[in-house]
């Protein structure tokens, strides 16, 4: 069977658009206003999803992690727990910005880090569920999520083949409505640490489901070679403005990048075509002005019998390609054949000057 993966109105194929979703995480600052306004830039630039993160920090966070002190330039309180908690949406923020995103048109959606926040992002019905990289085997969440019966995204940041067929094993007898995303969970990476070619092998290892790739570069150039390795789900961060305060801005895409990648993966997907080589109408003008023509080397009488000292290679005025022009590779066709009119010096010959087909 083809690969096929199914997120909300979405449905992506290796022929199909490719999936592009803004990862915003926490670059809203725990600002709904400021959230709404990256989910609207995200939907100017042409995503098709928006993504955030929920987390119950109790539940994730040992007592000793969640009350430590915490004095990073991007912190917004003293201790790392209270950090986190200024950063998360309640469950009527959430069902708000669901709203939201339903008058945008827009697909919203959010990574679940913990089973308190996965049950909480499946009673306002969440249309799909994120998998972060540092869950890729965490497999009581796997099967919990699974067990919703909604689509599927898990990353593989830090984790090895035999990991992520973990996570296969775990999820498809549940739910096959899977894509396993190839990611480097640097924040960001170096260039030589994405490795791409592990999209090559997921497709491989895991020929049943859509491969995707999440990418935490800051550019906009990897999507499209991920493209051309075989993925079709993409993941970038995204934000209004990589100076704001922040652990993710500075290698997020601001609108402009977003939108570039948007139309790069779609101006890939048509220009790869069907590999069938043929002219194109576009070519026309240009190769008219380009391709030479069998000519007159000089003038020649009605009835002259043509040897290849009586042709020449040009390119005339105003002339267009028809099935009657002759190109150099057929100059010898004409060989021993009479004229039927006269020509002019470097006047094009045709088919019908020589009355061959």
């Amino acid at each position: 069977m083809p690969r096929m993966f199914t997120f909300g109105t979405k449905v992506v194929t290796d022929d199909s658009p490719s999936f592009v979703i803004a990862e915003v995480g926490h670059n809203h600052q725990g600002d709904m206003e400021k959230c709404k306004a990256i989910f609207k830039a995200a939907k100017e630039a042409g995503a098709d999803a928006v993504k955030i993160q929920k987390r119950d920090n109790r539940a994730l966070f040992t007592a000793e992690m969640y009350d430590s002190h915490y004095d990073s330039e991007n912190a917004y309180a003293p201790t790392y727990g209270t950090h986190r908690e200024h950063l998360e949406f309640n469950r009527e923020q959430y069902l708000e910005l669901k709203e939201y995103c339903k008058q945008l048109d827009i697909i919203f959606f959010s990574t679940a880090f913990d089973e308190p926040s996965a049950d909480l992002l499946e009673s306002i019905d969440m249309p799909g569920y994120k998998i972060a990289s540092g869950d890729l085997v965490n497999t009581p969440l796997l099967k919990k999520v699974a067990s919703f019966g909604k689509p599927i995204i898990v990353s593989t940041g830090g984790g090895t083949l035999a990991d992520a067929r973990i996570a296969y094993e775990t999820i498809m007898p549940i739910n096959r409505n899977l894509c396993i995303m190839q990611c480097t969970s640097g924040y960001p990476p170096p260039h030589e640490e994405l490795n791409l070619r592990v999209i090559e092998t997921f497709r491989k290892e895991f020929p049943d489901i859509v491969i995707g790739f999440s990418s935490h570069d800051s550019g906009v150039a990897m999507p499209l070679i991920g493209y051309m390795l075989g993925a079709r789900v993409f993941e970038k961060h995204f934000t209004l403005n990589r100076t704001w305060k922040g652990t993710d801005q500075a290698f997020s895409l601001e609108p402009a990048g977003l939108r570039r990648v948007v139309r790069d993966l779609e101006r890939s997907r048509v220009a790869l075509g069907d590999g069938v080589k043929t002219p194109y109408a576009s070519e026309t003008s240009p190769l008219n002005k380009m391709v030479k023509r069998v000519v007159a080397s000089r003038a020649l009488p009605k009835g002259h019998v043509l040897t290849l000292d009586d042709v020449a290679f040009r390119i005339p005025t105003g002339a267009r390609i028809t099935p009657q022009t002759l190109r150099p590779f057929e100059a010898e066709q004409l060989v021993g054949h009479a004229l039927t009119r006269d020509l002019a010096f470097e006047e094009p010959i045709t088919r019908a000057d020589v009355g061959i087909n």
